[in-house]
C-alpha cells in the first residue's frame, strides 16, 4: 500500500461549532487497526509537522496501522486559541480518538510525544478500544503511571539518553515496577530527536506487531 495522506477535520467534543486540523494516512482499504499521534505542546511549536509525530505515524503505517495525527486547538488550520491546559489537551486527544474508533473496527494504539504522551496516558487509560500506548519523551512530571497499573494495555516508553524534558532515569523510577511498560532508552538522542530519529521508527515498528502476524 502506497504512503498517501489526506487531510480531514475532526471535531471537537467541547464546540461542535469547532474542529481540528488532521492527517489521516490509510494502511490498505481494509485495515483493522489505527493509531493517534499527538503533537507536542502547542504554546512551545508542537504540531502535526513534527518529524516525530511523522515518523511514528510512518511505523504504525509500516506495520498496517492507519494513523491519525493532529493539530490541538489553536496550531494550524485547527479552530480556538492556543492551550496548554491538560483539560483542553484531553478533549483535543479524545475528539480525535474517537473519530479514529468509527473509521476502524479493531483494537486502537494511543501514541503521543511530550506533552502529546501525557494527553494520550490520561485519555487512553480508561479507553476500552486502545490495547497499546506509545509515549516518546514523555515528561515525568506529567505522566501518572498509576492510571496504567491493571488496565491490561501494553506501553512502549522511548526517550533520549540526552532529553532533559524526559530524563531517563526519572522515566526509569516513574516506570519501575510497572510491568506493562517497556522503556527504551536512544544513546546520543535529546527531547528534539535531532539523532535518533530512524532508530526510534525502528523501535516503533519492531514492538508493534503487524496486522499479518495477528491474523
Amino acid at each position: 500500500m502506497k504512503w498517501t495522506e489526506r487531510m480531514v477535520t475532526v471535531a471537537r467534543r467541547d464546540d461542535p461549532e469547532a474542529s481540528l486540523e488532521a492527517i489521516y494516512v490509510a494502511a490498505g482499504p481494509d485495515a483493522p487497526k489505527g493509531a493517534v499521534v499527538a503533537p507536542p505542546h502547542p504554546l512551545y511549536g508542537g504540531s502535526l509537522e513534527s518529524p516525530v509525530v511523522n515518523e511514528l505515524a510512518y511505523a504504525c503505517f509500516k506495520q498496517g496501522l492507519d494513523s491519525l495525527r493532529f493539530n490541538w486547538r489553536g496550531v494550524g488550520a485547527s479552530s480556538g486559541e492556543p492551550s496548554g491546559e491538560a483539560d483542553d489537551a484531553d478533549q483535543d486527544y479524545a475528539a480525535a480518538l474517537d473519530q479514529l474508533a468509527e473509521t476502524v473496527p479493531g483494537k486502537l494504539v494511543a501514541c503521543g510525544y511530550s506533552f502529546g504522551a501525557a494527553a494520550a496516558v490520561r485519555v487512553a487509560a480508561s479507553h476500552p478500544r486502545v490495547d497499546r500506548l506509545i509515549l516518546v519523551a514523555p515528561p515525568p512530571s506529567l505522566i501518572s503511571p498509576e492510571t496504567i497499573i491493571g488496565t491490561g494495555k501494553r506501553v512502549l516508553a522511548i526517550t533520549g539518553e540526552l532529553d532533559d524534558l524526559a530524563p531517563h532515569r526519572a522515566l526509569e523510577t516513574a516506570f519501575g515496577g510497572v510491568p506493562e511498560v517497556e522503556l527504551i532508552v536512544l544513546p546520543d538522542t535529546d527531547h528534539f530527536f535531532a539523532r535518533g530519529l530512524a532508530e526510534l521508527a525502528h523501535c516503533v515498528a519492531g514492538w508493534l506487531p503487524s496486522v499479518s502476524d495477528e491474523r
